[in-house]
């Protein structure tokens, strides 16, 4: 029996301000988890969908890609093998209530367009193909095949292949994800943008300069085993909750850890880890060894005054602290970068990082005992404009050290979203090497396209100039996860059509071209049953784990097709029957996919093999296998020489970042609970220390404008915020996104990487004025 949608939307109004959490979990966290979850699936298909979660019997979670423990590793799986917001993720793609022909009827586009993102995803499973057309007021029903060639009407009609843009989320499947990019290419085109383009591209752009190749070196084993763990902008008790359960770990084994962050975060604090008794009755575990609570773009003065340090101290006792060995045989560069440190200028380390000396020669003390050392991190350094010289400085620091290809040491970008990492292994990137093209184009026979495409911020002003004329997208919401939501929407709307292959409505559907399209699709959690019987999936975890996932539950509408099989039936309509790539038998059987993928990219030989062991494999990572650094251009580990930067913020300014409520993932929100902040049901809210607020002659509970400043555009508005009394860092705020992503505007963009720059904005807070009562 279909369960009814809730009706109502956010009423700001209902704001509840309580205390912040001092630790994270514990038993709220399983009653949410499960209040949730029988609330959206009954008890039954509960019990059924979190049985399987993130079990080799079943499927990877939805959310976040944090990685599961490994046999060979001497390690085992917990029963309860998932988080709250994983249950939440589940429940949100499992649920009972349905988006129909009666639900679009009933609500013309004009009404969906003044929804909420909360709202809309609230409203159930899309059961079928849904059309916009040109001038319409509804969307209405379209057959399968009329959906494949209108699209492929639109594809045929551009000019050049790169007038379209083709968009995916880290949700596809590996199989998926490779499948769309060969279509991509095979049109002509390697306009790939992806959420990587505005998450983790930082990360990717350092460490492939530093290591040779843009992904962590570490293993879920190494976690449990280092000495020292270093958490850097990043809140695992909201984003990957269950790397709360390794850190707890780490601790029980005598690891030390560092949080460095702008906002006291519950979760680094303490874990009540609700599978064992001191989670339940106990105090939990203490986690945050010493927590530095740096400004907003100050963690490259603080990597660079640590590293000053540590080279100070091993000029004191040779050998001490800098691997001589290590950097001397596989490293270039630690002279220059040595000079470079030899002086730094302390009170200007202090303005950037508003820590004391006192407290960063502390941390510097804790990495200089270490003997196996880990950097963990996440958003709050990649989305800064000089993210990737503070990210090169933590490899700096890791060099100097010995902390690459050691157990219990290494780099660890914290990825996101379930897959984001597999989709740019397959392909999935606007400039992939040329290496894997000539693969690519080699297995199957094909011209494949060698100038670069579009990333994310390029293919948005690519539709603002009429450059791009068809927006495809798999997953994601792409109008409420990019910057600059206004231009954004104005760019989708350029479109001759935008078409988005999706499980559940989001801001991204009424946003539409001047016809939409919107294709339902097969979630993580569903059985996908083909002619050649039922399928598999694989994907890639945080950690270069490549596994299986297998959806069990039964599929919300009859009519939905797996994104592999839309792939393929778009690429039969637009390339005809006698294309050189064997489509339709791709859709029969994903092991055929599979055969093809071990061909192509590197690291996958005898795939369907080494995929149906116990935990499937591990892709190769030469730093971390051999410490040979054989994907750098000289050969070598490479030290960088950074010029220190920090944000400048004018007299009477705040510098504002965007981040996730605990009841989001990504721009799917949950509910309205960010418990562990103490803010309930709202979310135009803007987290203010109270001594700034005092400064500006602002109360706690004011309702302000939050307005961005940059170069020339200095009035970009968000209205309607109110302010919470917080303790951030001084001259440091917070607002959620997709609320906040107003403010960025689509030029602010990280040096390298062209990462939109959401953690860094120059905002004013302009008080609103009370309407005059009648």
């Amino acid at each position: 029996m279909t369960r009814e949608a809730p009706a109502q939307d956010v009423d700001e109004t209902r704001l509840e301000v309580g205390k912040p959490k001092g630790w994270a979990a514990g038993i709220p966290g399983v009653a949410v988890s499960l209040a949730r979850s029988v609330e959206q699936m009954g008890t039954g298909r509960t019990i059924k969908a979190l049985r399987l979660l993130n079990q080799r019997e079943g499927f990877d979670c939805p959310g976040c890609a944090w990685p599961e423990p490994r046999e060979v590793d001497g390690e085992k799986r917990k029963l309860a093998e998932f988080c709250e917001n994983g249950a939440k993720a589940v429940a949100e793609e499992a649920t009972k209530r349905r988006v129909g022909r009666d639900f679009f009827a009933a609500h013309p586009i004009a009404d969906l367009e003044t929804k909420t993102d909360y709202w809309l995803g609230q409203q159930g499973r899309i059961t079928e193909p849904f059309v916009l057309r040109e001038g319409a007021t509804h969307y209405e029903p379209i057959s399968w095949d009329d959906a494949f060639e209108l699209v492929a009407g639109e594809l045929k009609a551009l000019t050049e292949p790169d007038e379209a843009i083709f968009y995916t989320s880290g949700r596809t499947s590996n199989e998926a994800a490779f499948l769309y990019q060969l279509l991509v290419r095979s049109f002509g085109t390697n306009n790939l943008p992806d959420c990587s383009n505005m998450c983790h591209e930082s990360s990717g752009a350092a460490l492939a300069a530093t290591t040779g190749i843009g992904k962590g070196s570490v293993s879920l084993a190494d976690i449990h085993r280092a000495d020292l763990i270093v958490v850097v902008g990043q809140n695992p008790g909201t984003n990957h909750p269950r790397m709360l359960s390794a850190l707890e770990e780490a601790k029980s084994r005598g690891a030390k850890i560092i949080a460095v962050n702008p906002l006291p975060e519950a979760g680094l604090m303490r874990f009540k880890n609700p599978q064992n008794v001191r989670g339940v009755v106990g105090k939990g575990t203490p986690l945050a060894d010493e927590f530095a609570q740096v400004r907003l773009g100050g963690d490259l003065a603080l990597f660079q005054a640590v590293g000053h340090l540590l080279l100070a101290w091993d000029a004191e006792a040779p050998g001490a602290i800098v691997d001589r060995e290590f950097v001397d045989r596989v490293t270039e560069g630690f002279d220059a970068y040595a000079k470079h440190l030899q002086e730094v200028d302390w009170p200007e380390v202090e303005r950037a990082t508003g820590l004391p000396r006192a407290q960063i020669e502390r941390v510097a003390r804790m990495i200089a005992s270490s003997e196996r050392t880990i950097y963990c991190w996440a958003m709050g350094l990649t989305q800064h404009k000089h993210a990737v010289p503070t990210i090169s400085e933590i490899a700096n620091l890791a060099l100097m050290r010995g902390m690459i290809g050691k157990p219990g040491a290494g780099l660890c970008p914290v990825r996101g979203h379930s897959n984001v990492q597999g989709d740019r292994t397959m392909g999935i990137w606007e400039k992939m090497p040329q290496s894997f093209l000539d693969a690519l184009a080699g297995e199957f026979g094909i011209e494949v396209p060698r100038k670069h495409g579009f990333d994310t911020v390029d293919a948005i002003r690519a539709m603002r100039d009429g450059r791009g004329k068809v927006f495809f997208a798999v997953g994601g919401n792409f109008a409420s996860a990019t910057p600059d939501s206004e231009l954004t929407e104005k760019a989708l709307r350029s479109c001759s059509l935008t078409v988005h292959v999706s499980t559940k409505l989001n801001r991204s559907h009424v946003v539409h071209g001047r016809t939409a399209l919107v294709l339902p699709t097969l979630g993580r959690t569903e059985r996908d049953v083909q002619a050649g019987g039922e399928q598999f999936v694989t994907v890639e975890d945080s950690m270069s784990q490549v596994h299986t996932s297998r959806g069990r539950l039964k599929p919300a509408s009859e009519h939905l097709l797996s994104e592999i099989a839309i792939v393929c039936r778009l690429a039969e309509k637009l390339f005809g029957p006698g294309h050189a790539v064997p489509w339709r038998s791709f859709e029969t059987d994903y092991d055929l996919i599979r055969d093809r993928i071990s061909r192509v990219v590197p690291g996958c030989h005898d795939y369907n093999a080494r995929v149906r062991e116990p935990d499937g494999f591990v892709l190769p990572h030469a730093p971390r296998d051999s410490r040979e650094f054989t994907g750098t251009a000289n050969g070598k580990g490479n030290f960088t020489v950074s010029e220190l930067e920090y944000p400048q913020v004018p007299e009477g300014r705040l510098l504002l970042q965007t981040m996730r409520s605990h009841d989001q993932y990504n721009t799917t929100i949950y509910g309205l609970s960010d418990r562990y902040r103490g803010i309930e049901n709202a979310r135009r809210v803007v987290l203010v220390n109270p001594d700034d607020l005092a400064a500006l002659g602002l109360a706690d509970g004011a309702m302000v404008d939050l307005v961005s400043e940059w170069r020339d555009d200095p009035d970009r508005r968000a209205p309607a915020f109110r302010v919470v009394a917080y303790p951030t860092a001084r001259g440091c705020a917070a607002a959620y996104f997709p609320e906040a992503n107003a403010l960025v505007p689509l030029d602010s963009v990280a040096d390298k990487s062209n990462t939109p720059v959401s953690k860094a904005i120059v905002v004013r807070l302009e008080p609103v004025r009370a309407e005059p009562q009648p």
